[in-house]
């Protein structure tokens, strides 16, 4: 008797077993090899069209300030409305922008401008998109299953983020415009599977506000959301440390220059580059979902993060192709165990009613420090160069690290996942 109850508990926590998931991992599969493709066609159409480094600055701010105007409605909404019912109508507008970004490449004279426009509302589209997609897998999965499910969801989507910049540099030599086709097509069946996921604990076929919308306003229960998140200091210390390393630290917004200019490795180079980081975190990723974190989660956090500065810091300094791309997957690895902890963290300590909110907030931070992070990268480079840019923001991000273990005590000792409660 007791082995049978065994085997039911191991199927239980064996999330392969959810057919909803699987559609989800599809789903997003489709969407980020979108997404990974097009990053790396704008960021060289838009340095091939400008030879400008600001061109690359401007990039990640269109993107970035959208998703601040739209956090407070875009996390309300999750809060009040079927999350699953956001995230296909906003990745029905991100198909849009692929086939605006088609029209634009097939022009005779292709327009900066217009390709901003078009980043600006794919931004708006990123600031609904992005949160629900953090705040649909606790509905998918039981808890027994989130740790394994955030682990083997971050894994997959590293093929994604691998394969789409090498898929990326390589259709854009023979044109944009067939990248951005590719793209048109991934977010389509995105869309496809994402309809066919059915939600655990929630319904997502009624499209009614939740007891949440009662006697409070918008802005009401968004400083609400907020409150929560400064009360919660493992939520605002995960958050927080992931915004400012990434935001001063980070330099995939250099890579174009340094793909072009430095290592000379072109457009399929530019692919390779930043492919080698998300190498790195599959290894790590899949590693972490056979060998799952037990103790000391929270020193483990601090130390990846340290690891993804060196990394970076290697990278800015290297001269040769060969090793950037070693640099960039330790980098990459270390991002990994980030990502898995902090996204576990803020999973396990958020209750359902609350993680529309604190998930957007999470995903303005995401944002923050990825596109704001391009803008930061871009205009240091324009100023004192690429490989001094890179450098200086290395150490920044050692020394964030340092300040947040002053900062944030409790999250250093923080041991284990089990022993964290949603309150």
């Amino acid at each position: 008797m007791s082995n049978t109850n065994d085997e039911a508990l191991v199927d239980n926590k064996n999330v392969f077993n959810d057919r909803s998931f699987l559609y989800f991992l599809i789903a997003r599969l489709g969407a980020v090899f979108a997404m990974q493709i097009q990053a790396i066609v704008v960021a060289w159409q838009l340095y091939d069209l400008t030879h400008q480094a600001m061109a690359l600055a401007y990039a990640g701010l269109s993107q970035f300030l959208p998703m601040v105007l739209l956090l407070m409605p875009a996390g309300d909404l999750l809060d009040r409305f079927p999350r699953k019912l956001i995230l296909l109508f906003s990745w029905i507008l991100q198909c849009i922008c692929s086939g605006g970004l088609l029209f634009i490449a097939l022009s005779p004279h292709p327009s900066v401008v217009a390709i901003y426009v078009t980043l600006i509302i794919f931004g708006c589209s990123r600031a609904f998109s992005a949160p629900s997609l953090q705040s649909l897998l606790p509905q998918i999965v039981s808890r027994e299953r989130l740790p394994q499910a955030v682990v083997v969801n971050s894994s997959i989507m590293k093929i994604a983020v691998i394969s789409g910049p090498l898929l990326g540099g390589l259709l854009y030599i023979y044109g944009a415009s067939c990248a951005y086709a590719v793209c048109f097509i991934g977010t389509l069946i995105a869309i496809v599977a994402m309809s066919r996921v059915r939600m655990a604990q929630a319904s997502p076929e009624i499209l009614a506000p939740t007891e949440i919308s009662k006697g409070s306003r918008s802005w009401q229960r968004f400083i609400a959301g907020l409150h929560y998140i400064w009360n919660r200091p493992i939520i605002l210390g995960a958050i927080s440390l992931d915004l400012f390393a990434v935001l001063l630290g980070d330099v995939v917004a250099l890579l174009p220059i340094y793909a072009n200019s430095i290592l000379s490795a072109g457009p399929l180079g530019l692919g390779a580059l930043r492919a080698s980081s998300a190498v790195g975190a599959l290894v790590v990723g899949v590693f972490l979902s056979a060998h799952p974190l037990k103790k000391h989660v929270g020193i483990t956090m601090y130390l990846a993060v340290v690891i993804f500065g060196l990394g970076n810091l290697m990278f800015s300094l290297s001269g040769y192709f060969w090793l950037s791309l070693v640099a960039l997957t330790i980098a990459g690895g270390a991002d990994m165990v980030s990502v898995y902890v902090r996204s576990t963290l803020i999973q396990l300590a958020t209750p359902d009613d609350m993680r529309g909110r604190v998930n957007a907030v999470n995903m303005l931070f995401l944002g923050s420090s990825n596109q704001l992070g391009e803008f930061r990268a871009g205009s240091v480079a324009a100023w004192v160069g690429a490989e001094n840019a890179g450098v200086l923001g290395a150490f920044t991000t050692l020394f964030v690290v340092l300040a947040w273990v002053k900062l944030f005590p409790s999250l250093l000792k923080e041991d284990s996942f089990d022993a964290i409660e949603a309150k």
